[in-house]
């Protein structure tokens, strides 16, 4: 039987996600429990786990906390306030990922099946990289960044925090991408990114001078 206590935040289509993951590696460790701030769901249920609300409860205290939100800002909000609980962050890494030994990576980040983090590359705190994203030798993943399901960066490529990159894009090596930037799906970045801005396109561009 599980000993130890382990909540999942969030109880959407991400946090179904990782629960799956959850499921296939190390599960029987963890007594799972799902919360949400979402008061409808309470009752409801995430793959056979009810769901409790609100997202964060006294008895969460100094336990292991992940959260499953795609939300950076989300993501960046609860986490300050869970590490104000002494509550402590857990990384989840599907078992077909491939990981560098060389790699590091923040606490509470999640790494889907597929995913792939290279050597020297650098992850902060509560990183997403998804299904079949590669983050590529030498990069640095800024906290609350998703690099989102067949996203690719390549080498030296530093991403602030609290971006998203979307599905399917691609950026090419030593280039920056500011704080809190979008890059839209499909996207091909050729040249530096600035904070808050939003590329599309092939090769894309700020979509403020579109």
């Amino acid at each position: 039987m599980p000993t130890k206590l382990l909540y999942l935040i969030g109880a959407g289509g991400h946090a179904k996600v990782v629960l799956d993951t959850l499921l296939s590696c190390d599960a029987l460790a963890y007594d799972v429990r799902v919360r949400d701030g979402a008061q409808q769901l309470q009752g409801q249920q995430l793959l056979g786990y009810p769901i409790e609300v609100p997202a964060i409860a006294e008895e969460m205290q100094g336990q292991p906390f992940h959260l499953a939100i795609g939300s950076g800002q989300a993501r960046r909000r609860l986490f300050a306030a869970l590490l104000d609980m002494k509550s402590l962050p857990l990384s989840i890494v599907h078992p077909a990922s491939s990981v560098s030994r060389f790699a590091r990576i923040g606490d509470g980040s999640f790494l889907a099946a597929h995913s792939v983090v290279a050597a020297a590359a650098s992850l902060g705190h509560s990183v997403i990289i998804n299904h079949g994203a590669v983050v590529d030798h030498d990069c640095v993943v800024g906290d609350f960044s998703h690099i989102a399901p067949n996203a690719a960066l390549s080498g030296g490529v530093v991403v602030g925090s609290g971006v998203l990159i979307g599905a399917g894009a691609k950026v090419l090596p030593g280039i920056s991408i500011g704080d809190g930037a979008v890059v839209g799906a499909g996207a091909v970045v050729t040249a530096n990114v600035n904070a808050g801005e939003t590329w599309v396109g092939v090769p894309a561009r700020n979509t403020a001078r579109s």
